[in-house]
C-alpha cells in the first residue's frame, strides 16, 4: 500500500519505520530532508507541513492510498479534509476533531460543558484589565497558557517559570499583544501539583486501544530545570505503567479519554487516529493537562518500536472508522529516549554544527536512532535550530535501557550540542516516586 507520511521529525521517522515493518510503500512530505526518512521513502518532497495544496497534489500524483499526519500544525490547517476530498484515506483527525489540541479553549469548554472527569478550573481572557481584576481576587498559583499552538513551549507556571502575579500579568500582556499561539487570548488554569505522564491511544472515535504509558521531560536542563522545550527525552516501563502510576490510575486515565471521545462524537466532531492525553497525577487522581491530536514527540519513539502488531492495519482501521476487531500487542521492554539538541536550544540555538553519527555502533549498543531536524550536505549531518536526533535504548529493565541509551550517545560526536543524561536514571526516577509519595502524604 502507498502511504504518505507528513512531517520530517524524529516522530515521523518512527512512524515511517513502523509502517515499513508492515510492508508499506512510503512517500514523504517534509520541511527538512530527514536522512532517516529519505532512505526509507520511495519518493519525497520538501515543503512546509502546512502547504496543504502542494502536499495534496503530490499525494494525488503518486496515487497515495493512505496518509498519516505527524505534526499538529497541518491538522489545524485541514489537511485531512483536503486529502479525503481527493479520495485518500487518513489515519488522522480532520480539522474539526483536531481542535481538541489546536484550541485549548475548545478543549477546556468541551470538558466543562460535558462534566468530564479529569477537568480543571480555568478562565479565558482577551483583555489584560480582566486578567488583572481576576488576579486581584485569586490567591492560588496558576498555569498561564496561550490558547493556540506553541510547539510545547508556550506554557508558563507560577513557582517554576513565573515568580509572582506581576510576572503573570507581564506574560499575559506578551501573549495578548504578540498573539502567541495565533490568537489574542490567554487561559489561566489552576496549577496542578504532581507528576505528568502521557497516555496515547489508537481510536476510531469510540473504541480505544491504549498503549504503554510514557513520561516526557520538557525542561531543558537536568533536574527538570530551565525553559520548556519540545521534549528532551522520555521513558516507558516494561509493564506499560510508570514507577508512580499503578493499574488503577492507568484505567482511570483510559476512561477519561473514552468519555472525551464520546463527547466529541456527541457534538458532531468524531475523532479518528492517535489521541495523546497529557495527564498530571495529583492527590485527587489524574487531571488533564492537555490533549494532542497526534503521536507525541518524543513519546512515539518509546512506543512504536515496541509495537508487535501490524501498524499499517491499525492505521487502515482507524482511517475507515472501525477498530473494534483490532488489537495492539507490545514487547515487554522498557525504553529510554534521549534527544541531542543544538547548544542553546529553547533559548538561543546555535545551528550549522556538524554531528558525526555511527549508526552501526548505536544499534550494537542496544538502541535505535531517530533523525529529527538536521541538514544533510555532502553526506554530512548538521544541526539546525531545532532538535537534531534521538536515541532510544530498549531492554527488559529501565536501568538497562537507560544504560543502552547512554552507550548510544557515546557514538554521537559534535561541537555545541546538548543532551540530558539524567532521563531514566535510577536516582532521577527515585526522586519522582518520593515526590509523589510526599504529595499524597504517604511518607
Amino acid at each position: 500500500m502507498k502511504v504518505l507520511v507528513v512531517g520530517g521529525g524524529a516522530r515521523e521517522h518512527a512512524i515511517v519505520k513502523a509502517l515499513v515493518k508492515s510492508d508499506a510503500e512510503i512517500y514523504s512530505s517534509m520541511g527538512n530532508r530527514n536522512p532517516g526518512i529519505a532512505d526509507l521513502a520511495e519518493k519525497y518532497i520538501i515543503c512546509k507541513d502546512t502547504d496543504v495544496g502542494t502536499i495534496v497534489d503530490f499525494a494525488q500524483k503518486e496515487s497515495i492510498e493512505l496518509a498519516v499526519i505527524g505534526p499538529e500544525a497541518p491538522l489545524g490547517e485541514g489537511i485531512v479534509d483536503e486529502l479525503e476530498k481527493a479520495g485518500i484515506l487518513c489515519a488522522s483527525p480532520d480539522e474539526d476533531a483536531a481542535q481538541v489540541e489546536i484550541s485549548k479553549e475548545f478543549m477546556r469548554n468541551l470538558m466543562k460543558k460535558n462534566d468530564l472527569p479529569g477537568r480543571v478550573d480555568y478562565q479565558v481572557f482577551d483583555d489584560i484589565v480582566n486578567v488583572e481584576d481576576f488576579l486581584s481576587h485569586y490567591n492560588g498559583e496558576l498555569a498561564v497558557k496561550p490558547v493556540g499552538l506553541t510547539g510545547g513551549k508556550g506554557v508558563k507556571v507560577m513557582g517554576e517559570h513565573l515568580d509572582d502575579k506581576k510576572e503573570v500579568i507581564n506574560y499575559c500582556k506578551k501573549v495578548l499583544k504578540e498573539e502567541i499561539g495565533g490568537k489574542s487570548k490567554v487561559i489561566l488554569e489552576e496549577k496542578l501539583i504532581g507528576e505528568e505522564y502521557t497516555l496515547q491511544v489508537f481510536t476510531d472515535g469510540e473504541n480505544v486501544i491504549p498503549t504503554p504509558l510514557v513520561q516526557d521531560h520538557k525542561r531543558l536542563f537536568e533536574g527538570d530545570k530551565g525553559p520548556n522545550t519540545g521534549g528532551m527525552g522520555s521513558y516507558s516501563q516494561a509493564d506499560g505503567l510508570l514507577p508512580f502510576v499503578n493499574e488503577a490510575v492507568y484505567k482511570e486515565s483510559i476512561e477519561i479519554i473514552k468519555e472525551t471521545l464520546l463527547a466529541m462524537k456527541k457534538i458532531g466532531r468524531p475523532y479518528k487516529g492517535v489521541l495523546y492525553g497529557q495527564f498530571m497525577l495529583t492527590p485527587k487522581g489524574p487531571r488533564v493537562v492537555e490533549f494532542n491530536c497526534r503521536w507525541g514527540d518524543p513519546e512515539a519513539m518509546n512506543i512504536l518500536p515496541l509495537l508487535k502488531s501490524d501498524y499499517l492495519a491499525l492505521c487502515e482501521a482507524m482511517a475507515m472508522g472501525d477498530i473494534s476487531d483490532m488489537e495492539a500487542k507490545f514487547d515487554t521492554k522498557a525504553s529510554v529516549c534521549k534527544y541531542v539538541v543544538p547548544e542553546g536550544y529553547g533559548i538561543d540555538p546555535v545551528p550549522g554544527n556538524e554531528i558525526k553519527v555511527d549508526e552501526i555502533k548505536i544499534e550494537k549498543a542496544g538502541a535505535e536512532l531517530f533523525y529529527a531536524s538536521v541538514d544533510k550536505k555532502n553526506d554530512k549531518i548538521f544541526t539546525t535550530t531545532s532538535r537534531s536526533l534521538a536515541v532510544v535504548g530498549f531492554a527488559k529493565t529501565m536501568e538497562d535501557a537507560e544504560q543502552a541509551s547512554e552507550r548510544a550517545l557515546s557514538h554521537i560526536r559534535g561541537k555545541n550540542i546538548h543532551m540530558r543524561h539524567d532521563i531514566g536514571k535510577p536516582e532521577s526516577i527515585r526522586k519522582k516516586v518520593e515526590r509523589m509519595q510526599e504529595i499524597r502524604g504517604e511518607n
